[in-house]
């Protein structure tokens, strides 16, 4: 079924989600160490968060809008296909729940792109706040012995 919504496409069967995992998980690294069972390393660069970002505002975003307008105009035809019929409203109660669940994958997609950008700035405030607290505020009474 996934090859049949890439060929619609014009992808090849499984082209665009290993291109995506690439530009997500670092150029032309496996999957991190949770996808992949552990092992690996933990983190990424700031670069690599950027480019995440970047890939969800120019690729997914985009391609899932494409995908969800094509797939709203097809149950649409149905529903009018269908009208008149008992199937016609458990056809429009899917699409109605399927809305819903799209709005809030929009949403998610949003969330993490801006998790992402904003990723870097909150390790760098939290690395200067905990050297700061190791800092002393005054002379400690040890100063003079």
């Amino acid at each position: 079924m996934l090859g049949d919504f890439d060929r619609e496409w014009g992808q090849a069967p499984g082209a665009v989600g290993q291109h995506v995992d690439m530009r997500l998980n670092g150029a032309g690294a496996p999957a991190g160490p949770l996808a992949s069972g552990g092992s690996g390393t933990f983190g990424s660069t700031p670069a690599e968060k950027t480019a995440a970002a970047n890939t969800i505002e120019t690729e997914l975003q985009p391609n899932t809008k494409t995908a969800i307008e094509h797939a709203d105009e097809a149950t649409n035809t149905a529903v009018k296909g269908f009208e008149g019929w008992d199937s016609a409203p458990g056809l429009k109660k899917v699409a109605d729940t399927w809305s819903r669940q799209v709005k809030v994958l929009i949403g998610r997609l949003g969330s993490e792109k801006s998790a992402l950008r904003g990723a870097s700035g909150l390790f760098v405030r939290n690395d200067i706040g905990l050297g700061d607290q190791f800092r002393p505020i005054g002379q400690s009474k040890l100063n003079g012995l």
